[in-house]
């Protein structure tokens, strides 16, 4: 008897769930314009540019790379800037040695959508790190992985910032001045007031 009721409530639970928005952590229900978009970065290869890869996949956010864009221009393209990191002291020694970091990195990117325009997007995140100097090495290790960490959480939250891109588009009543095409790994101009709708 315990079976099908256990078979009932499991079933209800589910599909409670799946009617209430759950979804997965980690994951954003990307716009369908969205769904497929060139990346550009300066670095391809490099740290931020995998994660971010990384990311949009996990989104199934089929991604076309700009050397194989070719002058497709039907697409949307999302242009990373290079990542900004910094750190200040959190708290110190008794003997004025600093104990503690505050670590904090930044990711400026653009969405360029074909008929409208270019929308800026950004994203910080913030990380603690003390400093052991007992342990130099010990220590450059976790503030590697430290900042691997950073770097996911950025990436994730450029992916996020697609939705308020999506936004930005429905709320936009005039056409955006249409931006340049950028040769793969040139970096992308300043964007003045005018042409942007500012994201962050």
């Amino acid at each position: 008897m315990r079976h099908p009721i256990f078979t009932f409530l499991l079933g209800l639970a589910v599909l409670v769930t799946a009617g209430c928005g759950f979804h997965l952590r980690s994951t954003t229900q990307v716009p369908h314009e969205l769904r497929t978009l060139v990346l550009q970065s300066s670095d391809p290869y490099g740290p931020l540019a995998r994660t971010v890869r990384q990311q949009l996949r996990l989104n199934n956010i089929t991604i076309v790379e700009a050397e194989n864009a070719g002058t497709r221009t039907d697409l949307p393209t999302l242009r990373l800037s290079a990542e900004r990191q910094g750190q200040d002291t959190a708290s110190v020694f008794q003997n004025g040695v600093t104990a503690e970091y505050s670590l904090v990195m930044t990711v400026s990117a653009q969405v360029v959508i074909p008929n409208k325009g270019i929308y800026p997007i950004s994203a910080t995140t913030y990380r603690s790190f003390v400093d052991n100097p007992l342990a130099a090495l010990a220590k450059d290790a976790e503030q590697v992985i430290i900042r691997d960490e950073m770097r996911q959480r950025v990436a994730e939250q450029l992916v996020r910032k697609l939705l308020t891109v999506h936004t930005a588009q429905l709320n936009d009543k005039e056409t955006q001045p249409e931006p340049d095409v950028l040769a793969p790994g040139e970096d992308s101009p300043e964007v003045s007031s005018s042409s942007a709708t500012s994201l962050q």
